[in-house]
């Protein structure tokens, strides 16, 4: 099992060919786990989440991966979305 840090995912996904289907790049990151601000949680189950079926670039699979990932991924901990 490999570990990597949120901001370095992308550099991942140039590894794989493209297109790629969803369920194949979840495959290929099964045993990924990243590293958020505040936590972990594995790649593959993340990208299994993503909205579209299939990704023609590596930009392509980082964008839809921001909307599968859990709160704690985005920003940095304890900042708010502005309600005051």
């Amino acid at each position: 099992m490999s570990e990597v840090k949120l901001s370095r995912v992308e550099t991942l996904f140039e590894e794989l060919e493209y297109p790629v289907s969803r369920a194949e790049a979840a495959d290929a990151f099964d045993e990924t786990t990243v590293l958020f601000a505040d936590g972990d949680g594995n790649l593959g189950r993340y990208i299994a989440e993503c909205p579209s079926e299939q990704f023609r670039s590596a930009e392509d699979l980082y964008t839809d991966l921001q909307q599968a990932l859990p709160v704690e991924a985005v920003g940095e901990p304890g900042q708010s979305e502005g309600d005051a």
